[in-house]
């Protein structure tokens, strides 16, 4: 064991500190614990000087998740505070997403000195590395050592200054000796208050020239997976090129964006007039089978648009061509011509009309109703929960001509924990009305990140609820079909279903929120409507018993509508 120490706990964690803020670190969100007091102390000297904004959350996955929202806003490194022990386990979930998303999320895990580990003292374990391969840097830092270069070199990690890596999320952890408080002469500064830091970049746009004449005309899609960008809209509208975009691309706009392309893909596959002959993709798409059928086609060429390295896969193990630069994914692409863009924007039309007048003759509210509505009316930001409610919106929300609210969703790991508070961290980073759209399953486990404690900032937070009782999604795989035979009994209404009746507004009112019922689109499109200010649950209720049935009809009335159209061309 050493036996000099040079810095105190306290003057340790001012380091710490100081290297954080000189890393552009503007929010952090700190879960309570004697052995992290060093760090939560300095941090609040920091607020009350106006250098940063802590968010204090007692459970540590929701604190996760609410790093994870506030980097994602706010694009820069967030990082969150744990005590040791099972403390830093809790934030393994929202740590994967980040990893996942390369999202800089910068942990900040207190532990017990050297000479307690392997004694059985309370709440020591081995913490450095629990993360695995999902941090970019790991670093542990003794009690008593200067915590600065290390704090710098993990920040420069999480920001992708590495070579050749990604940012995400990454790990420092900190061993604090007795005493864990501050002198007794120190005390805050009465100077400035809480700082609060917002970014506010909206929904984007973006111009690229046209695509040049000697470009060869072929049957390309441009398909815009999860946080494809505007890129993605600008180069299908240079290019002639019709544009299939998942809801969460923050591409689903413009003229050459086409609504429920998913259904549309078989009536340009092979054996049709007009098989896709090449694929373009920009991001990561996620959302549907018919997608990933599509870029599995033999028959297709398929590049993917990879300027900077990308966290998500690894190279070599996707079959579409990584291309680094714009001209030349331009010459892979080519030029559409006018035939193939109009009959994919022809035949969205007509696949909207029938998709719509589906839902029309819908008396309550549904899914896709309900995708539909949130999309057409959320403004500032919104936010898409995983299952089924993104799915719902990137079948029937149609495209916009411009972008009207910046989207977000984990699609990393594309997991249901943790929503309410990256919803939550998205909304306090940008300071804008926000919507989350989410299942009463993906609600209900993340139930606990409602809870603020008093005197923290209250985000203006739309927060709808699709509540069916239940996991519909699965109704709508393979399982379904199990489930109509019959040949399981109750097991897959039991084991997938996972009926409930849970009070929400109950709920609701136990963590102070506000909360209003609705069943039909025409009350959740009056709910919709601004001004909102702070937090309000929107709880459509809704019957997943017909829901199968529904999504048949849809897709019949699309591909009777849709084969009109293209015969006729």
């Amino acid at each position: 064991m050493t036996s000099q120490y040079s810095l105190t706990s306290i003057g340790a964690a001012r380091i710490a500190v100081k290297a954080l803020l000189d890393g552009g670190v503007r929010h952090t969100v700190v879960s309570p614990g004697s052995r992290s007091a060093p760090m939560a102390y300095a941090l609040a000297e920091a607020e009350a000087a106006g250098k940063i904004q802590l968010h204090v959350r007692i459970d540590e996955r929701d604190a996760g998740f609410t790093a994870l929202g506030l980097a994602l806003s706010t694009q820069a490194p967030v990082a969150v505070l744990t005590t040791s022990g099972t403390a830093v386990g809790n934030l393994l979930p929202a740590v994967m997403e980040a990893n996942h998303s390369a999202v800089p999320v910068v942990v900040i895990s207190a532990d017990r000195p050297e000479e307690l580990h392997g004694t059985g003292a309370n709440q020591t374990t081995i913490q450095l590395d629990l993360f695995g391969d999902h941090v970019r840097f790991a670093v542990d830092v003794p009690a008593g050592d200067d915590p600065q270069k290390a704090v710098a070199t993990a920040l420069y990690a999480a920001t992708g200054a590495l070579a050749d890596t990604p940012p995400g999320p990454v790990q420092v952890n900190l061993a604090f000796r007795d005493p864990l408080t501050p002198a007794d002469d120190d005390a805050l500064s009465a100077a400035a208050g809480h700082g609060v830091f917002h970014y506010d970049a909206g929904p984007q746009t973006l111009d690229l020239p046209a695509a040049p004449e000697h470009l060869a005309e072929r049957r390309t899609v441009v398909l815009a997976g999860h946080d494809a960008g505007p890129v993605a809209e600008a180069f299908a509208r240079a290019h002639g090129l019709p544009l299939l975009a998942e809801p969460s691309s923050n591409a689903r706009f413009g003229p050459n964006a086409v609504g429920p392309y998913r259904v549309l893909l078989e009536h340009f596959g092979p054996g049709s007039r007009s098989p896709i002959q090449r694929v373009v993709l920009f991001g990561r798409a996620t959302l549907s089978r018919p997608v990933a059928a599509l870029l599995a086609r033999e028959s297709v060429e398929a590049a993917i648009y990879q300027p900077v390295p990308v966290a998500w896969y690894e190279a070599g193990r996707r079959r579409e061509t990584p291309i680094e630069t714009l001209p030349e994914l331009a010459e892979f692409a080519g030029r559409g011509s006018a035939e193939w863009l109009d009959s994919w924007l022809l035949a969205g039309a007509a696949a909207q009309h029938a998709l719509d007048g589906v839902l029309a003759g819908e008396v309550l509210a549904n899914g896709p109703s309900v995708g539909a509505a949130v999309w057409e009316h959320s403004r500032g930001q919104l936010v898409l929960g995983s299952s089924n409610g993104i799915r719902d919106v990137d079948l029937a929300g149609q495209p916009h001509t411009q972008p009207i609210a910046s989207v977000y969703a984990n699609r990393g790991l594309a997991g249901i924990d943790g929503t309410i508070a990256t919803a939550t961290g998205v909304a306090l980073g940008s300071g804008r009305e926000t919507t989350v759209l989410l299942g009463d399953v993906t609600f209900l486990h993340d139930a606990g990140g409602l809870l603020l404690g008093h005197g923290e900032p209250v985000p203006d937070l739309r927060i709808v609820v699709l509540n069916d009782s239940g996991g519909a999604i699965f109704s709508l795989l393979e399982h379904g079909a199990v489930e109509d035979s019959g040949a399981y009994g109750t097991a897959v209404e039991r084991l997938f279903g996972t009926p409930h009746s849970v009070d929400i507004s109950a709920l609701a009112a136990a963590y102070g929120v506000g909360h209003r019922t609705v069943s039909t689109t025409a009350d959740l499109t009056e709910a919709l409507k601004p001004p909102l200010k702070g937090r309000t649950i929107v709880e459509v209720r809704v019957d997943r018993g017909g829901l199968r049935a529904l999504h048949t009809r849809i897709k019949e009335a699309i591909s009777a509508a849709v084969g009109q159209v293209l015969t006729a061309g």
